[in-house]
């Protein structure tokens, strides 16, 4: 099982990756061993995840999510329900 998430930055910025274990991937973003765009905007938070099956399917979400404009990204959050919505402030 493969995730697709968005983080939020401490810049208020969206990032978007796939993660195989997900919370070792956001320990490794808030440790600065991420992705280089997050090393810089520590903490980030998670705000979205949803499950693929399998990691192209991931990736290909991954690129559909990161197409988005940013209100899309918003809306996208805001609407999560379950296991796919990460916290209750909907940005």
């Amino acid at each position: 099982m493969w995730y697709v998430y968005i983080v939020q930055c401490a810049d208020r910025t969206l990032y978007t990756g796939i993660a195989k274990d997900l919370d070792a991937r956001l320990a490794q973003h808030n440790a600065g061993d991420g992705a280089k765009y997050t090393r810089a905007r520590r903490p980030v938070q998670l705000v979205y995840s949803e499950r693929a099956e399998g990691r192209g399917l991931a990736q290909q979400r991954e690129i559909a999510i990161k197409r988005m404009q940013t209100a899309a990204k918003h809306r996208l959050i805001a609407n999560a329900t379950g296991d796919r919505c990460a916290n209750g402030d909907g940005l």
